[in-house]
């Protein structure tokens, strides 16, 4: 009899531990390496903080009233479209609540297109697993699929409300010169689909813009061609790596619009 109330006191023990040790699974992925690594290490950081402060809150309360604290995992996407594509169906076939990512809309758009378009559609064939993107902003992503959903500002609402503000505030302001990033998709689509549109919205004059690509390094054509442009607005959609050359060029040429966004 002792033998066998040890014994199911042990297993209470071990049910009790293994209540505690509930846990609840989110991967994120991203860029950690290439010219955009930085925003998928600081997507990674965000998520382990948010992990950290939960679990020392307690942990999440699940429906059984029981708590679960949070384990975060985050794979390298690489910034590549059929790189993320294989992660998320990494991700969907382990034992992950969600998904957290990507960081590259070129990477967000096929990989959305292999989501199920509507929720519950039993002729769609497409993968059925939660998405939540919190840096990929082209306009339209979260559109694609029922599965797909963005905490991203919307880019047309944000830059009608700017050229709006720059028309009002500064009447003498009449003319914009794009610079973009033209291999990259989701500073493609802002200049040629949002900001050129909006600028041209709110009454100012587009008068040309510059490209270069993601990896360029001399951007001595690009500025020049500012330069001749002598616009009021130089409105730049790029990346940081980019843009950070794109800027000393425009300071060692001289170049200096009343507005630089």
């Amino acid at each position: 009899m002792k033998k066998l109330a040890f014994a199911i006191a042990l297993a209470f023990a071990a049910g009790g531990a293994m209540a505690q040790d509930k846990t609840i699974k989110i991967s994120g992925f991203g860029a950690k390496t290439g010219p955009v690594r930085m925003f998928g290490v600081n997507s990674e950081a965000a998520l382990l903080a948010a992990a950290e402060v939960i679990n020392k809150a307690g942990g999440v309360k699940l429906a059984d009233g029981s708590k679960a604290k949070m384990v975060v995992d985050f794979y390298d996407d690489r910034c590549n479209a059929e790189e993320g594509i294989s992660v998320i169906r990494r991700i969907a076939g382990g034992d992950a609540l969600v998904a957290i990512g990507p960081t590259c809309s070129n990477v967000a758009e096929p990989l959305f297109g292999i989501l199920q378009k509507k929720v519950g559609d039993a002729s769609d064939s497409g993968l059925q697993f939660p998405v939540f993107t919190d840096v990929a902003i082209k306009v339209g992503l979260a559109k694609i699929s029922e599965w797909a959903f963005r905490n991203v500002p919307n880019e047309i609402t944000m830059y009608s409300s700017v050229f709006y503000w720059l028309h009002t505030t500064r009447p003498e302001l009449k003319t914009v010169y794009g610079g973009v990033e033209e291999d990259f998709a989701h500073s493609r689509a802002s200049w040629h689909i949002v900001m050129k549109d909006r600028a041209t919205a709110n009454n100012f004059n587009v008068v040309g813009e510059s490209k270069w690509l993601l990896a360029d390094t001399n951007f001595a054509t690009q500025v020049r061609e500012m330069k001749k442009a002598n616009a009021d607005i130089i409105a730049i959609s790029a990346h940081p790596f980019s843009l950070c050359g794109a800027l000393k060029e425009m300071a060692r040429q001289g170049v200096k619009p009343k507005v630089l966004g």
